[in-house]
């Protein structure tokens, strides 16, 4: 099996920090691209100018604060990399990404910022795990 390109979500958690050195061992391992990735919440639709605007960049702020460590990561690391940030639920949105960007892989945590989600499995692994077409690695 050849992983020329892996899909790693992330959303700040200590798993998603594991994730994020697993997805480099493997990518040193199979010479991978990786993909990060990171979804944010839905921005605002009740709100007007200027105050929408203001919602958005503060969003795509704190987004990009959240995926900074990770980025520095892959940097230190030596690793072919791209970033994605997008907008919507990451159950849904880590799948249809894996599809469009055509991996081979994803390596994502087993739970998220909240481990309230789910009993054995976070519920967003859980969705990956039943929608992706592809390979997933799971990691603590």
């Amino acid at each position: 099996m050849e992983f020329t390109k892996i899909l790693n979500p992330v959303d700040g958690s200590s798993h998603s920090v594991n994730s994020t050195r697993y997805a480099i061992d493997l990518a040193k391992k199979f010479d991978s691209h990786i993909i990060l990735l990171h979804c944010h919440a839905k921005f605002p639709v009740v709100l007007s100018e200027p105050y929408f605007q203001q919602a958005i960049d503060e969003i795509m702020k704190s987004s990009e604060d959240l995926v900074k460590p990770f980025e520095e990561m892959l940097e230190k690391a030596g690793v072919s990399y791209e970033i994605r940030i997008l907008e919507g639920t990451p159950g849904s949105h880590i799948s249809e990404a894996a599809r469009i960007e055509k991996v081979n892989l994803i390596v994502m945590g087993s739970r998220g910022v909240s481990d309230l989600a789910g009993l054995f499995l976070g519920s967003v692994a859980h969705q990956v795990l039943h929608k992706a077409e592809c390979p997933i690695f799971i990691t603590k």
